[in-house]
C-alpha cells in the first residue's frame, strides 16, 4: 500500500551498522524512528533517543506496529524476526548476510515470496550508482574475468570472531565482494578457496577461530572466472575495496568505498563515472520506495539474490576445509 504519512521504522539490534541506519532514517523527512530493540537495554536506549527502547523484539512489534523494521542482529538471529515481521505484513530491511546457514535463508526467502510486504537485504554495493554505468559498458560483450579486493580494518565483535555464529571474514566481509561479482557476472557454479595463517588484525588477547586473510576463486555459469581477496587489517591502516572487470572489448575498474567511481575503456571509449550518493543511503531509500509502491522486485538485493550469495559462501567454507573445488548448491 502507499503510505502518505511518515513511515514508522523500527530497528532490531543496536550495533554499529544500526547506528548507520538510524542516522540515515533521521535525515529523511518521510520517516520516523519509532523504536529500537537490543538485548542490551542501555545500548537500545542510547540509539533510540526519544523513541521507545525494548529488549524483546516481539514486544516491540506487538506494541509499536511499525511499518518497517531494520533487522541488524547477528546473522544467526536473522530468521525469526524477519519471518515474523513479513508474516505480519511489515516491510523488512535485513542486514547482510541473509542468514548464517542455508536452512534459515530458505525460510526467509519463502516468507518473503509469500508475503505482501517488501524485503531487501543490505548488500550495499548493489546500490552503487556507477554499477549501472558498468553494466551499460559491458552490454553485448562476453565477460572474461572479475578481480575483487577487500582489505582493511573492521570493528571486532564477539560473534564475528566465532565462525559458527558469524562466519568470520568469509561471510561478513568476503560475501560483499562475492555478491558484487554475482551482480555483474551472474551465477557462480563452483569455487576454490585458501586462507592464510598470519594474524593480521587478531591479537593474542582477542583471537577467534577465523582467518584474517583469504583468497577465493569463482567459476561462473557463463564461463567467466573471478577472484575475491579479503584481509582484516589493524586499525589505522588504509583499506582497499575495488572490482576490476575484463570483457571481450573492455577493461573497467570500479573503485569502491569511499570513492565509488568507474574508470576504464570499453569499445575504444574512455569511461569516467562518479557516484553522487553513498550506496547504503541509496539502498535504504530504494527499500522505502519499494515498500511504498508494494513492489518487492524494486529493491537492489532481494532475499533470493542474497541466498545465492550465501550458497556461494557456504561452498567457499567447504573449500577451505577440503582444499578442493566445491560446487555451489542451487536453491
Amino acid at each position: 500500500m502507499l503510505i502518505s504519512r511518515a513511515v514508522r521504522a523500527a530497528i532490531i539490534g543496536a550495533g554499529w551498522i544500526a547506528e548507520e541506519h538510524a542516522a540515515i532514517l533521521r535525515r529523511l523527512d518521510s520517516v520516523e524512528l519509532a523504536a529500537v530493540c537490543d538485548i542490551d537495554e542501555t545500548r537500545a536506549r542510547a540509539l533510540a533517543g526519544e523513541a521507545p527502547a525494548y529488549t524483546d523484539w516481539r514486544e516491540l512489534v506487538e506494541r509499536e506496529s511499525p511499518d518497517c523494521v531494520f533487522v541488524c542482529t547477528p546473522p544467526l538471529l536473522h530468521r525469526e524476526p524477519t519471518v515474523e515481521a513479513l508474516a505480519r505484513g511489515i516491510h523488512v530491511y535485513l542486514e547482510k548476510p541473509i542468514a548464517r546457514g542455508l536452512d534459515d535463508a530458505r525460510s526467509i526467502v519463502d516468507a518473503a515470496e509469500r508475503a505482501k510486504a517488501v524485503c531487501a537485504v543490505g548488500y550495499q554495493w548493489r546500490a552503487v550508482e556507477v554499477l549501472d554505468d558498468l553494466r551499460r559498458a559491458l552490454e553485448g560483450q562476453e565477460l572474461g574475468l572479475l578481480i575483487g579486493i577487500g582489505t582493511g580494518p573492521t570493528k571486532s565483535r564477539s560473534w564475528f570472531l566465532d565462525r559458527a555464529q558469524g562466519g568470520g571474514n568469509m561471510l561478513e566481509r568476503a560475501s560483499h565482494g562475492i555478491d558484487l561479482e554475482r551482480a555483474v557476472g551472474g551465477e557462480v557454479v563452483a569455487v576454490q578457496a585458501t586462507a592464510g595463517s598470519v594474524p593480521l588484525a587478531q591479537s593474542a588477547g582477542e583471537r577467534g577461530d577465523i582467518e584474517d586473510a583469504a583468497t577465493i576463486a569463482l567459476r561462473f555459469a557463463n564461463g567467466a572466472v573471478g577472484s575475491t581477496t579479503i584481509a582484516w587489517t589493524r586499525d589505522g591502516l588504509p583499506g582497499k575495496y575495488s572490482l576490476d572487470v575484463l570483457g571481450s572489448e573492455s577493461s573497467l575498474h570500479l573503485e569502491l568505498d569511499p570513492e565509488f567511481t568507474l574508470t576504464g575503456v570499453s569499445r575504444g571509449q574512455t569511461i569516467d563515472a562518479r557516484s553522487t550518493q553513498h550506496p547504503i543511503e541509496r539502498g535504504v531509500e530504494r527499500f522505502l520506495e519499494a515498500a511504498a509502491a508494494a513492489d518487492p522486485a524494486r529493491v537492489f538485493c532481494t532475499p533470493r539474490d542474497a541466498a545465492g550469495t550465501l550458497a556461494t559462501v557456504v561452498a567457499c567454507e567447504q573449500a577451505l576445509v577440503d582444499g578442493r573445488t566445491v560446487p555451489v548448491e542451487s536453491l
